[in-house]
């Protein structure tokens, strides 16, 4: 019973991979793309070492899991806002479907500090 759990977890994390995959190729802009393939990859990260946790059954193995997808679900998404953060400062282009751009005008394009209201 064991060995089929851990098979599906390690086949559903396996799937969450492909999902990034296909999201980093068919997304069409920079922050699309990031948003996919943050989401895609903690998720298979975090199922592909549960499955492993549940393999081997042993307490040092699942405290180093937990460890290691508590560190990730931390800091992808942190990282993932930074990078895009700086690409949006950059001026990277959104897509031209972009329905609604809320950070525009807020920031001074030379400093890349908040805009003051009169700036704004």
């Amino acid at each position: 019973m064991i060995d089929i759990v851990t098979g599906a977890l390690l086949f559903l994390g396996g799937f969450f991979l492909v999902i990034a995959a296909i999201g980093l190729l068919k997304m069409p802009d920079l922050f699309m793309r990031m948003s996919t393939t943050t989401k895609a990859s903690v998720l298979c990260v975090g199922l592909v070492l549960a499955g492993g946790a549940l393999f081997y059954a042993d307490l040092a193995v699942t405290t180093k899991v937990i460890a290691v997808v508590v560190f990730v679900g931390l800091t992808a998404p942190v990282a993932a806002h930074m990078i895009g953060r700086a690409a949006y400062q950059e001026g990277v282009s959104l897509w031209h479907g972009t329905l609604f751009d809320d950070l525009q005008g807020k920031y001074d394009p030379e400093t890349h500090d908040p805009a003051s209201p009169e700036q704004r």
